[in-house]
């Protein structure tokens, strides 16, 4: 029989592991990262509501994760670190205001963003919990998009964004649907690969997951996914059975539908673009050579023009890296070039194990991401993704002993 007890929630975990308050926070940081901009919903919902929601989940994970851990235990994160010496440069670049006064408050999120992580690192031991709070978050957003999608058909695959699957009843784009679901069909195939989930569950998770990326279109997001668990895979084949069989599955299948249906695998990922558009990144390589162009003061150079709304000229940079030129500068790009560098780096650097291998699979997908989403100079799902990394390549806490009842001496028992 299992003798282990959930703890309380606020209690100080022991062996038998987290706080469950602790995955209503992280589900509240991903509440967070939705954004307030994407498509038209069924119901139409003023942004000035959406932005009260997400930002009040940020507000009420901050003060949830002060609950859980008042005695504000913290442990040591270069990844953490890094993000915090970001979040000083952000508001040294928003501080002259040249991007108004939405600059600071985009800095005062990114604060709590960062704060509420320093607080949860407390529980951030290398093991799987926190993966299983983000598959069952965002595998909750992706209901609302199915569920949306069951509902008005119509709305949910607009003409305006050419027929690919958006968010009815939240607004959400195709590229954040795709984005959500890869991440959360690659950490499953892990999970499923390491024996720590049954396949029923997977099947549940991963089959919608799969339909819901077909229908977005999503060329990043499904590139992302299958070079991701490929290097995901591949640092577990020489110590997995289980691995090396799926690789192998995997490889022949894909030689099958590659060869079977070259031609509608190739009108899915042009999506019916001309070469042009399709050479210039659906347009995006107008914006960045634009932004490349413009001209600069030194100032800005290094430090950036403070945090905004990721885009030049009225148009989304859709570029991680020309993002953060832009609003944090050199010094922000450093920061971020480093953040992926020693993730990957301590990834390596640690022995074969399913828990590397998620890592991998999300430092691999970011960086994949990057060239065309932006979001690794800011709070978003990217950042929430390295953040799980980070708590999966963390060394594992030592067990604090319990306490146990001093014996009485013998002279003392009548």
């Amino acid at each position: 029989m299992d003798t282990r007890t959930e703890p309380q929630s606020g209690t100080v975990p022991g062996p038998a592991g987290t706080p469950r308050i602790v995955g209503v926070v992280w589900g509240l940081l991903v509440l967070n990262t939705l954004g307030s901009a994407g498509a038209k919903t069924i119901v139409p919902l003023p942004r000035s509501l959406i932005q009260m929601v997400t930002m009040g989940a940020l507000v009420a994970a901050f003060a949830l994760a002060l609950t859980v851990n008042r005695r504000l235990r913290i442990r040591a994160s270069a990844y953490l670190l890094l993000l915090t010496l970001l979040l000083v440069t952000s508001v040294i670049s928003s501080a002259n205001l040249e991007s108004g006064f939405g600059a600071l408050f985009r800095c005062f999120r990114l604060a709590l963003f960062v704060g509420t992580l320093w607080l949860l690192t407390r529980w951030w031991g290398g093991g799987l919990t926190f993966v299983r709070h983000h598959i069952r978050a965002y595998f909750a957003v992706l209901g609302s998009v199915a569920a949306g999608l069951v509902v008005s058909p119509g709305a949910a695959l607009p003409d305006l964004y050419g027929g690919r699957l958006v968010g009815a009843l939240w607004p959400l784009t195709p590229p954040q649907i795709g984005q959500y679901a890869a991440v959360i069909i690659g950490l499953t195939v892990l999970l499923v690969m390491g024996r720590r989930t049954d396949r029923t569950s997977a099947v549940v998770v991963i089959v919608p997951s799969l339909v819901l990326l077909a229908l977005t279109h999503t060329r990043t997001a499904t590139l992302g996914l299958l070079i991701g668990l490929a290097l995901a895979i591949g640092s577990l084949l020489l110590t997995s059975a289980a691995a090396r069989r799926f690789f192998t599955w995997a490889v022949l299948c894909a030689v099958v539908v590659a060869v079977g249906f070259a031609s509608a695998l190739q009108s899915w990922f042009l999506r019916g673009q001309s070469k042009e558009n399709f050479s210039s990144l659906t347009g995006r390589a107008k914006v960045w050579d634009a932004l490349l162009a413009a001209p600069r003061t030194t100032s800005e150079q290094v430090l950036g023009v403070g945090l905004g709304d990721k885009s030049f000229g009225g148009l989304p940079i859709d570029n991680s890296w020309l993002a953060v030129y832009n609003e944090q500068g050199l010094i922000g790009v450093t920061l971020v070039a480093l953040i992926i560098v020693v993730l990957g780096g301590v990834a390596l650097l640690r022995p074969p194990s399913l828990e590397r291998a998620c890592a991998i699979f999300l430092i691999s997908y970011c960086a994949i991401a990057s060239y065309t989403e932006a979001g690794l100079g800011d709070a978003s799902p990217y950042l929430l993704h390295l953040a799980l990394a980070a708590s999966l390549l963390a060394a594992p806490a030592a067990a604090t002993p319990r306490s146990t009842p001093e014996l009485p001496r013998r002279s003392e028992v009548t």
